[in-house]
């Protein structure tokens, strides 16, 4: 075979993974990452927690936020129209400890009728300037993680994202729950580390009420399901004011969906913010996204029409930029065991987002739960 015109597929391999290679080259700020050792100053903090319909979650969970390593803080828990007994619970804790507010969020206040209008009623009757936020089902890594996050909003930041990773459990769904969560991750920290912060997790997240009411709240997103976490870090973030905190003793653990259909439901919703994102940010999530996907099916139709040693050597070099970049990004999230699944759960998840993107081109989800 002669180098020509024939070789077009090469070429667009070869294109792919060049891309690929330069995405990969902007994960490397978190690769040299190192937390600052920011002792907890005990700024007086208010924790604020959204829950609907989470009762059994709450029982476990407002103990680990109450045992806190933190010498001032108030835990305000929102209940949001739950229809189980969330309410309950929080007013046994409630009666146990004077640290905690209940805001009730009554059925009949419905004007806007979803998680940001409640969020909006609970950072109201917040009573500190700093504030961190969680959901009711997670528990945090450690007794120092509201201390460790609240210490990086001082003077100059008023905005910082951490990571909320899923538990291991058995099984592929978990993998790839796992897997997806640690990437986008690593794609938000590094943004945020190179000034170009666009998103962050409730999860586990922190703002200031001052540039809350700066940027009117969520008004420019009210009326959207979701989006209280990431488009509002879209809007408010700037390269001075945002800061990371990967500390493992402040992560926040979830308990991960273990029914496919839960999970796409989930991400289902999750992905629709994207579409208010800003355009160069959407052009640039769009490509990585495109580029990943495009990998596989040219290599494959690479080895079939060319002498295997060409498409080889491509895919040797694209493969092994970023099992490197990509686990020792892992290894900083405490994720290193998803590292040897990389080439199994990196096709499953391009082609898992691309059965979400088209579904919600059919039916948007309305509400977030």
């Amino acid at each position: 075979m002669t180098w020509s015109a024939d070789m077009t597929g090469l070429y667009l391999l070869i294109g792919t993974v060049l891309i690929n290679i330069f995405y990969y080259s902007r994960f490397l700020p978190l690769t040299r990452y190192k937390s600052p050792s920011k002792p907890s100053k005990g700024y007086p903090v208010s924790l604020i927690v959204c829950a609907k319909n989470e009762a059994e979650q709450l029982d476990q969970h407002i103990p680990l936020w109450l045992q806190q390593n933190h010498p001032d803080f108030e835990l305000i828990l929102i209940n949001d129209r739950s229809s189980d007994n969330s309410l309950e619970v929080m007013e046994k804790w409630e009666s146990q400890d004077e640290r905690i507010c209940i805001v009730d969020v009554q059925e009949n206040e419905t004007f806007w009728a979803n998680k940001k209008y409640a969020l909006t009623l609970g950072i109201k009757r917040a009573k500190h300037p700093r504030l961190v936020f969680t959901d009711a089902d997670c528990r945090p890594s450690s007794s120092s993680w509201l201390g460790k996050v609240s210490a990086q909003l001082d003077r100059q930041h008023r905005l910082v994202l951490g990571y909320g990773p899923y538990e291991s459990k058995p099984g592929l769904l978990n993998l790839l729950i796992r897997y997806e969560t640690g990437i986008t991750a690593i794609q938000y920290l590094n943004a945020a580390l190179r000034g170009k912060a666009y998103m962050g997790v409730g999860r586990n997240m922190g703002y200031t009420s001052e540039l809350f009411f700066e940027q009117s709240g969520f008004m420019n997103h009210m009326e959207l399901a979701s989006g209280d976490d990431d488009l509002f870090v879209n809007q408010a973030s700037t390269k001075d004011n945002t800061v990371i905190c990967i500390d493992q003793d402040a992560f926040t653990y979830s308990i991960p969906k273990t029914q496919p259909g839960e999970w796409f439901n989930q991400k289902r919703r999750h992905i629709t913010t994207s579409a208010h994102y800003k355009p160069s940010q959407k052009f640039s999530l769009g490509l990585y996204f495109l580029a990943n996907w495009a990998f596989l099916p040219l290599a494959i139709v690479c080895f079939i029409l060319y002498p295997w040693w060409w498409p080889l050597s491509i895919v040797l070099l694209r493969l092994s930029v970023q099992y490197l970049v990509t686990g020792f990004c892992f290894k900083q999230l405490g994720e290193k065991s998803l590292t040897p699944w990389i080439l199994l759960l990196e096709p499953l998840l391009v082609w898992s987002q691309l059965f979400i993107f088209i579904s919600n081109l059919m039916a948007k989800p309305k509400r977030w739960k």
